[in-house]
């Protein structure tokens, strides 16, 4: 049996589309191990939002060359976002890589290690490299299998990717070129997949997609109102013993009223809504092709809040996108503070081949762009600290997913707002909602006291 180690760079789509390789692989007869000196077959599931990830496949693949020649017959590969931008050349610069494999071709990877081993079981001394970049109509649907409860390890949360692709085309995002058009899937066929997880024991769905928010929109009517991401929230709601209910990655522009009031009226659905903003600056996110204002943004901020009082927000910014003077983020600095988000992640602007932005006049210098970078995390981090301070000697219910092997083996869950939290517990606690009383806090973390907690 020979053995697979998938190593993932990226978003939880990423993730998710590793786990869906894993599971085809297994059905197909391999083993999927966790150790990469064992493997007979390392793929990398590559990223391309940001240069770091693909400097560091790319070094990565360097070092799995080494080791290849002094074992000759290890399958070595890409898959996912650079693969799919890169293609064959990644196999004229890396001569060691047996395998190429777009996103919209995954499910093609148990088939493809089957032609590399029996060529080689062949004697076929000249065995060409295998890349495969193309188009492929419904391959959104082949991203369905998942790998539960493995070595015994019972699995609580899952992730179910509802649809492939992003036409949005802000100017610094490759996204669009890898990853194609909008393509959904039935709601049918997500709401099973979603009911074979939880008859496994998961308890808590993320649904994904690079503009989530976006479903349907080009296949399903609106329905009393309602778009076809919330028709789908509501039909994902129904399933029994679901619960809860997390999306990712969404766009601003998908917050319409029914996404509003979808927080007051589905009790499943977590109280985090994620509103990447990218800039405060209205002359930069026009600049960026956002296609939305600062004023705009703020409102759909007011309108959560009014909608879901317990609403946590997070969001992405890119600091040091061409042409952002000062004035402009100071923009941003100050809706950070006066948003006061939750969780974000900071970026520094990273030039993408092909995009618009990377031809921008204006570039900002990297000095400039990590001074950006610190200035506002250390606002995040003070706001964070100071929320988290604010939940010392309260009751909130985690859903505990088990030990971690941090943080002295503590248990581990996270709230409804996706704050983790550590407390000291028993294997018997995973898998259920519980009440923890918070009893210390960092900026990032909680830690607390199981038991019977008033909430």
């Amino acid at each position: 049996m020979k053995r697979v180690y998938i190593k993932t760079y990226g978003c939880q789509m990423n993730e998710r589309d590793s786990e869906a390789v894993a599971a085809m692989l297994r059905e197909r007869g391999y083993e999927i191990t966790a150790s990469e000196t064992d493997a007979d077959v390392v793929l990398l599931n590559t990223c391309s939002v940001r240069d770091l990830a693909e400097r560091k496949a790319i070094g990565k693949m360097d070092t799995l060359a080494h080791r290849k020649k002094r074992k000759p017959e290890l399958v070595l590969g890409y898959m996912g976002c650079m693969a799919q931008s890169r293609g064959e050349t990644l196999t004229k610069k890396q001569k060691a890589v047996d395998l190429v494999v777009g996103t919209q071709r995954f499910h093609h990877v148990p088939e493809y290690l089957d032609q590399i081993f029996a060529a080689r079981d062949d004697d076929d001394d000249e065995v060409d490299a295998i890349v495969d970049v193309a188009a492929e109509p419904g391959s959104e649907s082949t991203i369905r299998d998942h790998v539960v409860g493995t070595n015994g390890d019972r699995q609580v949360v899952g992730y179910v990717s509802i649809m492939q692709g992003c036409e949005m085309f802000c100017t610094f995002c490759i996204v669009p070129y890898t990853r194609g058009s909008e393509r959904s899937r039935p709601i049918a066929e997500i709401v099973d997949e979603v009911r074979r997880l939880v008859d496994q024991g998961v308890k808590e769905v993320t649904l994904l997609g690079q503009i989530v928010t976006s479903y349907g929109r080009k296949d399903i009517r609106k329905k009393n109102g309602k778009s076809a991401f919330v028709q789908l929230l509501e039909a994902v709601h129904e399933v029994n013993g679901l619960e809860r209910i997390r999306f990712t990655a969404p766009h601003p522009k998908g917050f319409g009223d029914d996404l509003v009031r979808a927080y007051a009226d589905l009790p499943k659905l977590c109280e985090i809504a994620h509103l990447p903003i990218q800039s405060g600056s209205n002359r930069i996110l026009k600049a960026m092709n956002r296609g939305y204002t600062r004023e705009w943004y703020l409102k759909i901020v007011d309108k959560l809040r009014a909608a879901q009082p317990k609403i946590a927000i997070s969001t992405d910014v890119i600091v040091g996108f061409p042409g952002e003077m000062e004035d402009d983020f100071e923009e941003t600095a100050a809706l950070m503070r006066d948003v006061g988000f939750d969780q974000a992640y900071i970026f520094k602007y990273s030039k993408r081949q092909d995009t618009p932005a990377a031809d921008m006049a204006e570039q900002v210098s990297e000095r400039e762009k990590e001074r950006r970078n610190q200035v506002i995390l250390e606002i995040l981090n003070a706001g964070m600290a100071r929320a988290n301070q604010k939940l010392v000697g309260q009751a909130v219910e985690i859903l505990v997913e088990g030990r971690s092997e941090k943080a002295g083996k503590r248990m581990f869950g996270r709230t409804r707002t996706n704050k983790l939290v550590f407390f000291d517990g028993s294997e018997r606690h995973k898998g259920e909602l519980l009440p923890v009383r918070i009893e210390r806090a960092t900026h990032i973390t909680l830690y607390g006291e199981a038991g019977i907690h008033n909430l």
